[in-house]
């Protein structure tokens, strides 16, 4: 089976970028970006925050299933969460191998984990146990920590305890994300297990997504800065379009920018939006020239003006005249306020 998979990536492809990009289309599934789990059973609202799909039966608004993703080292702490965590219905749950963050390695979390391998077995199985049998449980790993040289024991490893899907960022934690990606090496790790696989790791554009396939051995494939810098990037890949117009991407990203003010604290907003314009640089020329336009503003009004319009300035307002504006300017931002 091919399938076309949205990355977790954290400070980056959280919900509001999640939504947006799931309703382009092309996407089978999105992993949340990691729920943090140290030392004690977290609320259910922790997981809410971070994965709102729940409350919307484990789906974006276009209907793609969303994979919740969990960070952690303690197995019997991780066994207890995911446990709660699947009360509420995600469509799987995900263990994060991967991660490269300093601070999360320090805690002996993410791509750490890649030196203990039986560490690495134990998480996954005691996650499968906690788990009812019908809910997917995945995991996403590098090619390792300092090197590769684990890899396939870890990738055994996360198949014995009962994964049902492996994916392979193709670089290990040293290599961050400087490319290239090890493609090759993704082939070796699929060669060593029977589990489905997906690669991951730069891919750009439609010819990437194919030298990955050649060069993996797996048809499905997760995207990240990918489609973040080309929103049209799945369905291109799936040969459904060429790409989208910047006039077809604005009213999305007004539909993205209204979930950011309703979830973001004001003073980030225009960093959101910021971030997102800097990767939509690749693909869009009038993403450069706008991104210079807002590149030194902090204030969220200003910047939704400076992208949208002037009447963008006002979507900061009480819900009931903003949904107003919002569903006069473009009448798909109305349903992210309902």
């Amino acid at each position: 089976m091919s399938l076309l998979l949205l990355a977790p990536m954290e400070g980056l492809l959280d919900h509001p970028l999640r939504e947006t990009l799931s309703r382009v289309g092309g996407l089978d599934r999105c992993v949340s970006e990691f729920i943090r789990v140290t030392g004690t059973l977290l609320p259910e609202r922790a997981f809410t925050r971070v994965v709102p799909e729940l409350l919307q039966g484990g789906r974006t608004r276009a209907g793609t299933p969303v994979r919740a993703q969990l960070l952690g080292s303690d197995e019997q702490c991780l066994a207890e969460n995911a446990a709660r965590l699947a009360s509420l219905g995600p469509a799987g749950i995900d263990l994060n191998f991967g991660c490269p963050a300093k601070v999360v390695n320090r805690h002996g979390g993410g791509a750490m984990l890649l030196q203990d391998p039986e560490l690495v077995f134990r998480i996954v199985a005691a996650v499968r146990r906690a788990v009812p049998a019908h809910m997917p449980v995945s995991a996403k790993m590098r090619l390792g920590f300092n090197d590769d040289s684990r890899a396939e024991d870890n990738a055994r490893a996360i198949e014995a305890a009962g994964a049902d899907e492996l994916v392979v960022h193709a670089r290990t934690k040293v290599h961050g994300y400087k490319p290239p990606a090890y493609w090759e090496r993704v082939a070796d790790i699929r060669a060593a297990v029977r589990i489905p696989m997906v690669a991951n790791g730069e891919i750009w554009t439609v010819e990437d997504a194919r030298r990955c396939r050649e060069a993996s051995g797996c048809e499905s494939l997760m995207l990240g800065r990918g489609i973040v810098s080309n929103p049209g990037l799945a369905l291109a890949i799936r040969g459904e379009g060429g790409g989208i117009a910047w006039a077809e991407l604005l009213p999305l990203m007004l539909d993205f920018w209204v979930h950011v003010c309703r979830r973001v604290d004001p003073r980030h907003r225009a960093g959101r939006l910021k971030q997102w314009l800097n990767y939509l640089r690749r693909t869009y020329p009038e993403a450069q020239s706008t991104y210079d336009a807002v590149r030194t503003v902090n204030d969220p009004r200003q910047a939704a003006a400076a992208v949208f319009g002037e009447e963008a300035a006002h979507i900061d307002i009480p819900k009931p005249q903003r949904r107003t504006w919002a569903q006069a300017l473009h009448p798909a931002a109305d349903e992210a306020l309902a």
